[in-house]
């Protein structure tokens, strides 16, 4: 049993980039869907896709790259933990980078971009940062 699936999602791209690899998998849920749909939106990745197997199902991504070697994610943190849950409220949505990066919320209007977040006047977790 895996106690910590989303950190295991950042790790495994955060290892695929690395490795310069075109795409990666990793077991499904809607969560983790969630998250890849907002990577894709905000251009971290070319896209993703829903592949069905007889159990839960495989989510693949499709990794982009600046220049064929680049990646375009630089980087991943987790942010909060299930041992240490982080929250923010609407007027406190951390800036990553300097604004070059993106952070990740899970909010009751459901998973969105740190800039959406803000426009929407939403706050909630605060799911990763990526830059």
């Amino acid at each position: 049993m895996m106690t910590d699936p989303i950190a295991d999602m950042l790790t495994r791209i955060r290892n695929a980039s690395r490795m310069k690899l075109e795409k990666v998998d990793m077991p499904s849920s809607k969560l983790k869907m969630e998250l890849a749909k907002v990577l894709k939106d905000e251009g971290y990745i070319k896209s993703v896709k829903l592949v069905k197997d007889r159990k839960q199902g495989i989510i693949r991504i499709y990794l982009k790259y600046a220049d064929e070697e680049m990646p375009v994610i630089q980087g991943l943190k987790r942010i909060s933990k299930p041992s240490c849950r982080v929250y923010v409220g609407a007027d406190a949505v951390p800036r990553v980078m300097g604004g070059l990066g993106v952070a990740i919320l899970s909010t009751p209007k459901g998973i969105l971009a740190g800039r959406r977040a803000k426009k929407d006047k939403v706050g909630g977790e605060v799911i990763c940062h990526v830059w």
